[in-house]
């Protein structure tokens, strides 16, 4: 069975914000006051230019910026992202998580933004690496977001607690299915 998810995660109210500012944007809550947006390439294409705003439809895109060496390692990821994510993170803090899994085994990558700049990672973990003590990519980004892991041992880590299994794809998010 695999997995697989390219998103942004936030407090509700500043994912709102966000999708308001990017029409191809569909936002999905999660729990604990948590909210994310699928990276589908509609949303993605949104910030092609490298400018840092969403594009106009139909607008031609600009080359995208070269970006430096070691900052995000996001393959998937359009510079004018990035700086969208540090204006927003002046709000609250935003991140960018992604899973890739099959049949057990993966990769995670996660980064924070919060004051307008990159506050923790990026944090990457390996196919057949263990997870640290501290937890996964995801779980960590997750607990700086403010998520917790409840009492009643319901969920093992905050990836379980704010709901990210309900979908095991991207798009899944997007149609619910």
């Amino acid at each position: 069975m695999s997995y697989e998810l390219q998103a942004l995660i936030g407090p509700a109210e500043l994912v709102a914000v966000a999708a308001a500012e990017v029409p191809a944007a569909r936002p999905r809550p999660l729990a604990q006051g948590l909210a994310l947006i699928p990276a589908t390439p509609e949303f993605l294409a949104a910030f092609r230019g490298g400018e840092g705003t969403p594009s106009s439809p139909g607008a031609p895109s600009a080359p995208a910026a070269p970006r430096a060496v070691g900052t995000v390692p996001f393959d998937w990821f359009p510079d004018g992202l990035e700086r969208r994510l540090a204006a927003w993170s002046k709000a609250a803090p935003i991140a960018c998580v992604e899973a890739d899994y099959f049949g057990g085994t993966g990769t995670q990558r996660a980064a924070v933004w919060a004051d307008g700049r990159l506050d923790l990672g990026p944090i990457a973990s390996g196919e057949f690496e263990p997870f640290p003590s501290e937890g996964s990519p995801i779980s960590r980004v997750l607990r700086r977001l403010g998520a917790r892991v409840g009492e009643d041992g319901a969920a093992r880590d905050e990836f379980d607690a704010v709901g990210l299994g309900a979908h095991r794809a991207t798009a899944s998010w997007v149609s619910g299915t």
